[in-house]
């Protein structure tokens, strides 16, 4: 590819490039707005289903007519899909068989029959046929302005349908009984949701074809869940990684044109769920393993300080030099995790070291007394409301101390009667 190709690219200068690059981004952003909603409902096997079962539709209204009518297409594929639908929800309602029993029933079935009756069309002799096996995979390259239409006039309808019912859908698609309780007609918009979903499939199957359209439906909306907490941005951010999706997927598709354009819509989608579920502030697997990571130098910082402690106590003295040796004999700390723990309160200056010997710092003490007084204070809850036996209650104590909040610390301690002795007859140091 040279320049000059890649500038008319950019610019949209040839009308066939036109037309697939304006198809795409129609059908990749309407398709992530409403796989918001399936995704959240957990209903992604759903969509999978959906996508398959809109093929005998697609046939049978090319067996009706006898014209690759894009209309006609889009009225059999919805009637097909709703009727897939409606008889997974029955099946699944009337308890005959498990939710994904059904679902995987209608997904074989109706697609075995779209098989079937595509085979019978191509031997039928009917040169209409032509092309019309490209609803199994896409063919974004033939989409016309008739198309282009009607992506459009799909697009607005579901939009606005989504704008108007939005309320409505985002309650359904978190808690349906909260929804009922509410007030809202949970059984219309269940049902107005499936249909936009239907409807926004048999749109997107020109495009990707029935194989990879539930990939195109989730993917986006899976990228933009790692990104936010907020229902509007997640949206925003699927419609933003769908259309990007579109635009390169035909990028692919003009400069190498051996490449189709669905299948690569859908790589480049799985790849932006790939970055966020990689790179995503708070729920990315970087920022978790960071986050767990953190959390594993906590508990095992606040457990070197409260070992600190303990020794002092019974030495009589806080801020008694100890010796990495004792400290290993204390608690059953690896050589390993120990120097790594006193080299984080070091830094962070709770201990300092002369020669071979630690200290708690002024500060250090602090810290050690807070953790040895929320260990304690957790210690006399579990004996005294859970009636555990005191020789039971350390671990558990052990375990709760490190996310002790200072909220729960002052209910635990109005709670317990402002308690001066745990369990095993210890002091409970002051608060902090």
């Amino acid at each position: 590819m040279n320049s000059q190709q890649l500038i008319d690219f950019l610019l949209l200068r040839e009308p066939n490039v036109l037309l697939v690059v304006a198809g795409s981004l129609i059908l990749c952003g309407m398709a992530a707005a409403v796989g918001c909603f399936t995704f959240l409902r957990k209903r992604a096997l759903i969509g999978d289903a959906i996508s398959h079962s809109v093929l005998p539709g697609v046939c049978l209204a090319f067996i009706l007519t006898g014209e690759k009518s894009p209309l006609y297409f889009l009225i059999g594929a919805i009637l097909s899909g709703m009727l897939s639908l409606v008889i997974m929800e029955g099946l699944s309602r009337s308890r005959m068989v498990r939710t994904d029993t059904s679902i995987a029933l209608m997904l074989s079935v109706f697609f075995g029959t779209g098989i079937v009756l595509l085979t019978s069309i191509q031997h039928g002799g009917n040169a209409a046929q032509a092309g019309l096996d490209k609803f199994l995979f896409g063919k974004a390259a033939s989409i016309t302005q008739e198309d282009i239409w009607l992506f459009s006039i799909s697009a607005a309808s579901i939009l606005g349908i989504l704008i108007l019912f939005f309320r409505g859908f985002t309650a359904i698609s978190f808690d349906e009984e909260y929804a009922v309780s509410l007030g809202f007609p949970v059984k219309w918009l269940r049902f107005c949701l499936s249909f936009i979903t239907v409807w926004a499939v048999a749109v997107g199957i020109q495009a990707v074809g029935v194989v990879l359209m539930s990939a195109l439906l989730i993917t986006p909306a899976l990228a933009a869940r790692m990104w936010t907490h907020s229902l509007r941005i997640m949206i925003a951010l699927a419609l933003v990684f769908g259309m990007i999706s579109g635009y390169i997927g035909a990028f692919v598709s003009y400069t190498a044109p051996a490449m189709p354009t669905g299948p690569w819509i859908v790589v480049i989608a799985t790849l932006l769920a790939g970055i966020s579920m990689l790179f995503a502030p708070q729920r990315g697997l970087i920022a978790q393993w960071i986050e767990r990571s953190k959390n594993r130098n906590k508990t095992l910082e606040e457990n070197i300080l409260k070992l600190f402690y303990q020794i002092g106590e019974k030495a009589g003295e806080f801020r008694k030099p100890v010796l990495e040796e004792d400290l290993i004999n204390y608690r059953a700390f690896s050589n390993q995790q120990l120097r790594k723990g006193l080299k984080l309160l070091l830094s962070k200056k709770l201990l300092t070291m002369n020669l071979h010997a630690w200290q708690l710092t002024e500060q250090g003490v602090l810290e050690a007394q807070r953790i040895v007084r929320l260990h304690r204070l957790w210690e006399l809850y579990l004996q005294q409301y859970l009636n555990l036996d005191p020789d039971h209650v350390h671990d558990d104590a052990e375990a709760m101390e490190h996310v002790i909040t200072p909220e729960i610390e002052a209910q635990l301690d109005e709670l317990l009667g402002y308690p001066v002795i745990d369990p095993h007859n210890t002091l409970i140091p002051p608060r902090v």
